[in-house]
């Protein structure tokens, strides 16, 4: 297949997370762990792929960065509504590690589409450890057992994650989507602190 046509695949990806979306939601509502747990452990992979392939080939764009955030805010909700439809358990036992989970992406999401008028789509290394510590608690939730460890884990990835992106909002007057992390910005700006 030609270069040319596989530029499209990783928005051709997210987009097909973005409509797994709704039927998550549908499989939630219908109580359906196995094919919500199962659709959304592909998700997950989805979201690792398109990334990969986007950089591995050099077809990252704008577009591709804003539907990757857009989906992945959509999944993570989606996904914290099928934790508490299939763990309400689980939610409400740890209801401190969801809420700083929830409180810090939302005041991130917030602050970035106050900013910028969008999300902020920054994709450090730091919220790709995030997301991949994120993903991986949830695969191993859905399709095992329940770890308070990754649970830990995926929630300090997360928090530390919304902070870099907290003071990147600060850094960068514009939006700017697949940036390393705060010290690459402030060193490529010669921000000595």
């Amino acid at each position: 297949m030609p270069a040319s046509r596989l530029r499209h695949l990783p928005n051709v990806i997210s987009t097909l997370r973005l409509l797994a979306v709704p039927v998550l939601a549908w499989l939630a509502w219908q109580h359906e762990r196995p094919a919500f747990a199962w659709l959304l452990v592909a998700a997950l992979v989805s979201d690792i792929a398109d990334g990969l392939i986007a950089r591995a080939c050099g077809f990252t764009s704008r577009l591709g960065a804003l539907l990757d955030s857009t989906a992945d805010a959509l999944l993570l909700l989606t996904a914290v509504c099928g934790a508490l439809v299939f763990y309400p358990a689980v939610v409400w036992s740890h209801w401190p590690a969801a809420a700083l989970l929830l409180g810090f992406w939302l005041f991130e999401a917030a602050a970035a589409l106050l900013r910028y008028g969008r999300l902020s789509s920054f994709h450090t290394y730091l919220s790709k450890a995030a997301g991949y510590g994120m993903g991986i608690f949830i695969g191993v939730l859905f399709l095992f057992d329940f770890h308070l460890w990754l649970l830990y884990v995926a929630v300090g990835l997360s928090v530390c994650g919304n902070l870099e992106e907290l003071w990147l909002l600060r850094l960068l007057p514009a939006w700017e989507p697949d940036v390393k992390g705060a010290w690459w910005v402030r060193r490529r700006h010669g921000i000595a602190r």
